[in-house]
């Protein structure tokens, strides 16, 4: 079955509603390397419960529709999909606990010929009890085995508006180094709720093209996160207003990524790399700030 640019833009979601725990806040901040300096007072916060605050990127997970791209009916071929962008805004802090609703809906689907198709999917993510608009997420995935379509006659959607690259005439303002753990993938795919066996299954890797299990792209976009939490928002997570990226290269479970930043007022642009291996794995970053 081939991709089919009607059922996409119809895809029934439905509603996904969440109750999320302390211990789920918690739970996703280890996941995300929250705690290994048990002497680090601004990491304690997000994993103890006494004062605990949410990460702003935990918005990324809640009310997430699952992998549902690996439905037979989306006409998608899900072993080749790909993270393309990351975009978050975030209307309200996150509570550490309570009932989310999460409502998704197809907005864009991008021929690009030989890159594949673009599929742009958003998420508003409300508080169950108030009513009130926690954040919006936006996911462009790319799907590298469905590129072709529209020479049928389907549609073929406008991109979203491209994201900035950071400043070429100075170097970063500030350099941070983030160790991931070698089971990284393994916890998260389980507080994050995506099951994609190509984070876990040495074979579903192979057959996608990677010579072993890769991270969620949504655990890189959390770890730069805390990179620019730490030192645009003065570890204050209410004060992050909005985080985006695109992914350009997968990052493996046990490397360390650093996150190279650049500060403009209240707004930052930043990249990620593994110096390692010489790798640019995260591009075209942007972060807003609220005031002190």
């Amino acid at each position: 079955m081939a991709l089919d640019y009607q059922t996409l833009k119809n895809w029934p979601f439905g509603p996904v509603e969440q109750t999320w725990s302390q211990r789920d806040t918690m739970l996703y901040a280890l996941a995300l390397g929250c705690g290994a300096d048990s002497g680090n007072a601004d990491n304690l916060r997000f994993v103890y419960e006494e004062g605990l605050r949410a990460l702003p990127t935990m918005a990324t997970v809640l009310g997430y529709p699952g992998f549902w791209m690996m439905q037979e009916a989306s006409g998608i071929d899900w072993r080749r999909v790909v993270n393309g962008e990351q975009r978050l805004i975030l209307h309200r802090p996150l509570p550490t606990a309570g009932r989310f609703i999460g409502r998704s809906r197809v907005t864009h689907i991008t021929d690009k010929g030989k890159v594949g198709a673009l599929v742009v999917t958003a998420r508003e993510l409300s508080n169950a009890v108030t009513g009130d608009l926690l954040a919006t997420v936006q996911t462009v995935t790319v799907c590298r085995g469905d590129g072709g379509y529209s020479a049928t006659g389907q549609p073929s959607d406008e991109p979203l508006p491209p994201l900035p690259g950071p400043p070429a005439d100075r170097s970063p303002d500030d350099v941070i180094d983030l160790p991931t753990r070698p089971e990284t993938a393994l916890i998260y795919r389980l507080v994050g709720g995506d099951m994609n066996p190509l984070h876990a299954d040495p074979r579903s890797a192979a057959a996608a093209g990677f010579e072993r299990p890769i991270l969620h792209g949504l655990a890189s976009f959390g770890l730069v996160g805390r990179a620019v939490l730490a030192v645009c928002c003065g570890g204050d997570p209410t004060r992050l207003t909005a985080l985006a990226a695109r992914y350009s290269a997968p990052v493996f479970p046990g490397e360390t990524l650093r996150t190279e930043i650049w500060r403009i007022g209240q707004q930052a642009h930043f990249r990620a790399s593994i110096p390692a291996r010489n790798a640019l794995v995260l591009s075209h970053g942007l972060a807003r700030c609220a005031a002190a």
